[in-house]
């Protein structure tokens, strides 16, 4: 299990803080990852992952709870059992016999997006995930009655928050996951992105369309983040139909002005945002920055009509 913060940000405009994760947990906590509605993510998935390499994954580094706790009424289990290591034993043989079953199915000549389900329940997932808002996920999963490895999972988070310190953006500057950037005070604090370690620097365009396109890629686990290789897949993103416009949640700008002054009123929310009962100004889930997302033609569908 590993939380790595790759990128945080703060606005200079409201202070508003925006952090993106890579994670990487056991699927079998993934689905309560998925309840917090103000996160946006991206999964590794069992469709876009060959079979094989999948079962290589489960067989030498197999998903397992943080505890083997004991049963009893209720959601929480009641004290640690005293041979862990028999415990562990039997799951990692229920293990083996899923990787059996998945193979004499790939035999039958069934595609990955099944074979590989038998597989999810000893598989470690990695998700992107961002937000701007985030003290319910600490609050609900970093208790003593959450479950104990997404517990472990939010508290590996809430440390690598706490040792990170947030790079202040303003308007027009970008948080971008993947990709470097940094300030030249020599050149009035211009803000440069960097493709990688060479320091290739990129335009604003050529550092999202990277950025956008390595969250994609942790669809399939591997991560190539050339401005060539980005340039493909975020045309290949837009260009869809639909549209799959998930990566690109992931990129933001600081609002100009999250809040209205005298004078604003609802005409004055751009497409995406929506004011909340305090006087905030969200972007899809984000508050006080602008969600690249909202920026795309038709990233979502609002009229679809069944087809006869």
């Amino acid at each position: 299990m590993s939380a790595k913060l790759i990128k945080h940000s703060k606005s200079l405009v409201n202070g508003k803080e925006i952090l993106t994760y890579e994670l990487e947990y056991p699927r079998m906590v993934h689905a309560e990852l998925m309840t917090h509605r103000l996160f946006s993510r991206n999964a590794a998935s069992s469709r876009a992952i060959p079979a094989k390499k999948l079962m290589d994954l489960v067989k030498n580094s197999c998903a397992k709870p943080a505890e083997w706790g004991l049963n009893q009424a209720g959601m929480q289990a009641k004290g640690i059992h005293k041979y862990p290591w028999l415990c562990d034993m039997v799951w990692t043989m229920a293990s083996r016999l899923a990787i059996f079953s998945a193979k004499c199915l790939q035999k039958l000549g069934l595609h990955k997006q099944i074979v590989n389900r038998g597989l999810e329940p000893y598989q470690n997932i990695k998700t992107v995930v961002t937000f701007t808002e985030g003290d319910n996920w600490f609050w609900l999963r970093d208790h003593k009655d959450a479950d104990p490895t997404i517990q472990k999972l939010a508290r590996e988070m809430w440390e690598a928050k706490e040792c990170s310190i947030a790079q202040e953006l303003d308007v027009g500057e970008y948080h971008l996951p993947y990709v470097g950037t940094y300030k030249c005070p020599e050149y009035g604090n211009v803000m440069y992105y960097l493709e990688n370690e060479d320091q290739t620097d990129l335009t604003t365009e050529e550092a999202i369309k990277v950025s956008t396109s390595c969250c994609a890629q942790v669809s399939y686990r591997v991560l190539d983040n050339s401005a060539e290789k980005a340039s493909k897949i975020y045309n290949q993103l837009v260009t869809m139909t639909p549209v799959h416009a998930s990566p690109f949640e992931h990129v933001a700008t600081p609002m100009p002005d999250p809040y209205f002054a005298d004078g604003h009123s609802y005409e004055d929310l751009a497409e995406g945002e929506h004011l909340d009962w305090k006087g905030n100004v969200w972007s899809g889930n984000l508050m006080g920055w602008t969600q690249y997302r909202q920026t795309i033609p038709n990233n979502a569908c609002w009229d679809y009509k069944s087809k006869e």
